[in-house]
């Protein structure tokens, strides 16, 4: 069946491919994910743990498609991260969020997950605020000084409520995507990614560039 996760996945792919938010695909895509999301702004992850996940992946999709990141599901959606990030500056939440509703969003933070809310908010335009600040200092902090990430949270889902995967990679390369995004955006107001979309759409066709 269909997933928020995937759905915003592909969203981001057609984003890359210079596609956007008029293309059938994506008027398609963006009914679905209004219509699946959680009331309290939120989206369910069905391949990584777990609606910070799937919040993150949907943000994502709807930057790369064009979607107003000010519309007020959006915003919901944003103002639910925020309400979810600990006090350490981080995210978590635990594999028990799939079959508790009151765990969503619930857990002791994890680079990986950390990294996937800080990406959700950049996306949403949140590249000043002090919730994004607070995610890249407890990404800073908690860097090995050997430069990686400690982790032994399951933060990938195999089968919700039947059994859950620790990818060693997720901490390491997350983490760097989060901090090299943000940093993109403070010194230069975008990214890489965002520069290959506008060719891509300007040009009316898929461009790849190393």
């Amino acid at each position: 069946p269909s997933t928020a996760d995937l759905t915003g996945r592909e969203l981001e792919m057609l984003g890359a491919l210079g596609f956007d938010i008029k293309h059938p695909a994506a008027v398609r895509a963006l009914r679905f994910l209004r219509k699946n999301q959680e009331a309290d702004g939120s989206w369910y992850g069905r391949w990584g743990v777990n609606y910070i996940y799937g919040t993150w992946s949907v943000l994502a999709g709807l930057k790369a498609i064009g979607e107003d990141m000010q519309a007020e599901y959006v915003r919901l959606a944003v103002a639910w991260l925020v309400s979810k990030q600990n006090p350490d500056g981080g995210w978590g939440e635990s594999c028990l969020s799939y079959a508790e509703a009151d765990a969503h969003g619930v857990g002791e933070s994890t680079p990986s997950q950390t990294a996937w809310a800080v990406i959700a908010l950049l996306c949403a335009g949140e590249v000043d605020s002090l919730s994004v600040l607070r995610g890249v200092h407890y990404l800073l902090r908690q860097q090995h000084a050997q430069g990686a990430w400690p982790e032994r949270a399951h933060t990938g889902t195999g089968f919700p409520r039947v059994f859950y995967l620790r990818y060693h990679g997720y901490s390491q390369y997350f983490p760097l995507w989060a901090l090299s995004m943000y940093r993109s955006l403070k010194a230069r107001g975008r990214t890489r990614a965002d520069e290959l979309r506008e060719q891509n759409r300007q040009h009316g066709r898929f461009r790849f560039e190393a």
